[in-house]
This record gives structure tokens, sequence and C-alpha cells, in this order.
């Protein structure tokens, strides 16, 4: 044989090699291929308009590639303050990270995202008006979806977002959405304890004025994001745009009370119904919205919610009761503009057991520190009991060192080691790690799937119900 045809057959081969082993076809993109190799991860911001984008890029992941790609419009309100988040993540003296932002800006943002497909997991943090059409053209388009809730904020939305979550499924794409509060160490403890039936007992079936599980949280328009005062779009008070509290923060409550109550167990749509639901009105003075905003008068999106005296009505506050398989639960948002010297977010909890009931406050009598309580209930907390609660905070101390606890006036606090409290920002590093854990696994387990599905259900019929 000729060395002429050794090389033309060598040659062959390999176009022969290359062809068989393309993605065209087969309709499986590599990039859903994932082993935790280095760099493997490569992102693909889209119009980051919310800061909670940025927080996604606050620490550096070995999974993740460093050039990090954003696709935003002409003239984004968002998009620079993105950067220069990014850029202070780069230039801090402790734990700098090494993010290179390749940046596209243009009419077609997100047409050309999809075209070029730079990478492979679409973040998706801003303007939730199109967010439920571009995670349905991301999965359409073979790209994994890491969004920041919410997924959808109107109920004739919801369709297209179920049918995102059935594609994705079907075809081994990630769509996962940012739940932090997950990851709040009380909220973890109180999880712990109500599994501990020694402790806790069973969980009440409740009514709808005495839920078995409360979860209430207020929240400031006013606020500092990484040391520094944050300034908001002025669509992030349209509620067309942003989405009313009863679709955009009460997410993270009714995805809690589904993760506590039923840990590890996916809940159907047909497993729960909203009972009742209510929405009221934030009042914001122009010069707060200045403040907060820094533009100089409300954009016309915004008149139709201002009041003849110029004071601007946000619907930012919501509530709404529902049932999960006869258990009832209760989720409720309020907005304020700007906390008390001091304080800051606040978070109140309760789950209601047969033996006792576990509290978490955050008030002015806890230094608004989440804490921790547990409050037996029905002549409970006796010595028995206090050494079966003794013998729950010990093995949890396993897990989280230094966790005790010592007596309060209605039962025992919770001592909880500073180490452990490690913030609302870094909880968004936990969330991204446990998605690029899920990316090298290749699925979303089961419960993960049908909840973020319910979990929405019941926001837009919330939303429904409460006009």
């Amino acid at each position: 044989m000729s060395l002429q045809h050794c090389a033309f057959l060598l040659l062959f081969s390999m176009v022969f090699y290359s062809c068989s082993n393309s993605d065209s076809g087969n309709g499986e993109t590599s990039s859903n291929k994932f082993t935790g190799a280095d760099g493997e991860v490569k992102l693909m911001t889209v119009d980051p308009g919310h800061f909670h984008a940025s927080l996604v890029q606050k620490y550096g992941y070995d999974q993740v590639d460093s050039v990090a790609y954003v696709y935003a419009p002409d003239g984004s309100d968002g998009l620079q303050r993105h950067l220069n988040r990014i850029e202070q993540y780069n230039n801090r003296t402790e734990g700098p990270t090494n993010w290179v932002e390749e940046v596209y800006t243009g009419a077609d943002f997100f047409d050309k995202m999809i075209r070029e497909q730079p990478g492979n997991v679409v973040v998706l943090s801003g303007n939730n008006a199109k967010k439920t059409q571009y995670i349905k053209q991301s999965v359409d388009a073979g790209l994994n979806v890491l969004a920041d809730k919410p997924m959808v904020i109107k109920p004739e939305k919801f369709p297209m977002l179920k049918e995102a979550l059935s594609t994705a499924h079907e075809n081994d794409i990630l769509l996962y959405d940012i739940m932090t509060e997950r990851f709040e160490i009380t909220t973890l403890l109180q999880r712990a304890l109500s599994q501990d039936t020694d402790v806790f007992g069973s969980i009440v079936e409740g009514t709808p004025e005495n839920p078995a599980i409360t979860k209430e949280s207020v929240h400031h328009f006013f606020k500092y994001v990484s040391g520094n005062p944050l300034t908001r779009p002025g669509w992030f008070f349209d509620v067309d745009q942003q989405g009313e509290a009863i679709v955009d923060v009460s997410t993270h409550l009714a995805d809690l009370i589904l993760w506590e109550t039923f840990p590890g167990k996916g809940i159907d749509t047909t497993e729960v119904e909203v009972v009742q639901a209510d929405r009221w009105a934030t009042e914001m003075t122009p010069s707060e919205f200045k403040k907060v905003t820094q533009i100089e008068a409300y954009p016309e999106y915004l008149q139709e919610d201002v009041s003849q005296d110029s004071i601007l009505n946000v619907f930012a506050n919501g509530s709404f009761v529902f049932t999960v398989n006869g258990i009832h639960g209760k989720v409720s948002v309020e907005w304020n503009y700007q906390a008390p010297e001091g304080a800051g977010d606040t978070h109140y909890s309760i789950m209601r057991g047969t033996k006792a009931n576990l509290v978490i406050r955050q008030g002015e009598e806890q230094g608004y520190v989440p804490t921790l309580y547990v409050e037996p209930v029905d002549g409970n907390g006796g010595n028995d009991y206090e050494a079966s609660l003794k013998s729950a905070v010990d093995e949890i101390a396993q897990e989280y060192p230094g966790v005790s606890m010592e007596s309060s006036p209605n039962g025992w606090k919770i001592i909880i080691p500073d180490e452990h409290r490690v913030g609302h920002e870094a909880h968004f590093a936990q969330v991204t790690e446990q998605y690029l854990q899920y990316l090298k696994d290749g699925e979303i387990p089961e419960w993960e799937r049908k909840n973020i599905l319910t979990k929405y259900y019941l926001t837009t019929q919330a939303y429904q119900a409460s006009r």
C-alpha cells in the first residue's frame, strides 16, 4: 500500500470519526454532558437587571470557566451596575475572583445569544416580564438554565413554564431556580428538628386562621448590597415587570413549606389548593423613589399607580393560605421602604407540631438576628422531653459544630455559632454549587422538579385568588 493511500485512509477515518461523534442530527448536545471538570461550565448572563445576577459570581468555582458572557439590550439600566459588582469582586483584597466579562449589547441581544451559544448555562436575573419566555426559548435551544425567582409572574404564562420544565426533563436539560432561603441556618435546623418525632411529634393540620406552618418575610426597597447602597431599576416598582409579592418573594416561602413539611417528597399540583389570598400596596414618595432608583421622575409605565398627591402605590405586598394534602400553610410578604436603624430584612416562621412548636423570630428582641426556639405544647417540656431535645441538638452539632441549647421563657433557644451564619449573599454560592452538582449528576431529582412546578402553580393560583 502506498504512503499516499495510507494518508488518504487516515484522513478519511478522522473525518468519519468526527462526523459520527458530532452533535448534529442526534438531538443531544455535548454541552449537557458534564463531568465536573475544571472550566466546563460556561455562563451566559441575559440582561442582568437584578443584583442577584452578580451574586451568582460573587465567588469563583473550579467547574465554571472564568470567562462569562453577557447579553443585554442597548441602554440596559442594570448592565453597568452588574459589571461594577463583578469588578468589585475581582479587586477585593480577600478572596478576589478572576472573572472576565465578554459583553454584547444590542436590540437582538437574546436572539444573538441563542444563535452564538458561547456558553452552556443561561443565568436569568432581571426584568421578569419576559423571563418565562426566555426560559422556554433557552430550553428549546438546548441550553441549561439557572434562573432567579420568579420563573413566572402571570397565570397565563404558567402553561409555558410547565412546557419548558417538561421539555427540559425529556432532553436532559437542567432548568433550576435559585432558592437561597433553604440554606439559612435557622431554617435548616427547623427542618431537621421537625423530623424528630420525640421533639416535634407530627405536624398538625391547622386551619386557615391558625395554619400548621407559617412563613412571613419583611423586605425593604432601600438597602445595602456588598457594602454599597442598592440602586434599583425603575421597572422594579412596576408589578407587570417585576411581579407582585404574591408571585415574587412568595416563591421562596412556598418552596420552604413544601421542602420542610415533606422533605425529599415531590408534591403534585393535584395535592395543593389555595384557600384564600390578599394583596395591598406600599406607598412611596417622589423623593424616596429618586433615592432608590436615581431617576428624577416616575416613568410612564408607573403613572397608573400614582395618586393625585404624587404618591406611588406599589402592590408589593401579598399573602395566601393553601393546603398540602390537608395541611394548612400560610405565606406572607411585606415590603417597606427602609428598615429601622440596625435592622434589615426579617423573617418569621412557625411549624406547629403535636409536641412542640418550632419558631424562628428575627425582631428587636433577637437583635434582628434569626433565632430558632423550641416551645413545647400540651404539657410537654419535662425532664424526659429536655433529654430528647438535647439528644437531637447533639446530633445536629455533629454536622454543625457548636450548636447547643439554652432555656428560654417558653422552652429553649437554639444557640448557633456565627460561623454557620454565612449571610444571604453567600447563599447564592451555595445554590450555585448545588446546581453544579446536579449538572455533574446529569439530572435534577424528581422531587425537585415536581416542586418547582407546584410552587409556581401555587403562586399563580394565589395571584388569581387575590383578585
